[in-house]
């Protein structure tokens, strides 16, 4: 069994909650922040989102991520970070998801008492997007698509994004576009 090793990332005006499922190993790791491996495309997605530039978020020369600008943008626009899984089994040694076994789940509802601003959920792949919906018997939304849930009296909106991994089948630019969401959710 395998411990989370990153603590959340929860700005206090975080208005989107956003919620992987677990980390890679860390020797696949660029940076000590969410989304680490080189090969993911999550930073480059976001770059194309909000600043119609891939490699906004990277700096090319050292294949990594720029873990300061990724953190002063998600503080400046009220993004949160954390995944569904506390603890995991990896079946083989990769992240994906088809071969993680989620041993424990993260409390979901303590993120949100701390984020009181969050109206929205966003799970980047279906183990994630499960994983949640069973936290609260909610519908797994289909990709691209949401579900509502009430948490203590508050509306909830959980979208299911695409995973950001390159082997989802699907080119960038198109994931992007379903990201492009985050922006009308934020405004």
């Amino acid at each position: 069994m395998e411990q989370h090793p990153l603590e959340p990332f929860l700005p206090k005006n975080a208005k989107i909650l956003m919620l992987g499922s677990f980390p890679p190993s860390q020797k696949r790791w660029s940076m000590d922040f969410y989304y680490p491996n080189w090969q993911n495309d999550m930073w480059r997605i976001f770059g194309l989102v909000f600043f119609d530039e891939k490699d906004y978020f990277t700096i090319p020369s050292e294949k990594k991520f720029n873990k300061e600008k990724i953190v002063k943008f998600l503080n400046e626009k009220g993004i949160a970070f954390s995944d569904t899984a506390k603890s995991v089994t990896r079946l083989k040694g990769t992240a994906s998801d088809q071969f993680l076994e989620v041993d424990e789940t993260m409390d979901i509802g303590f993120f949100l008492r701390e984020l009181p601003q969050c109206i929205a959920i966003i799970t980047t792949g279906g183990k994630a997007a499960e994983t949640l919906c069973k936290q609260y018997d909610a519908e797994v939304p289909a990709v691209g698509g949401h579900t509502d849930i009430l948490f203590e009296g508050r509306k909830i909106s959980i979208y299911r994004m695409p995973s950001s991994s390159r082997t989802y089948p699907k080119p960038i630019d198109e994931k992007a576009k379903m990201y492009a969401s985050i922006k009308t959710i934020l405004s």
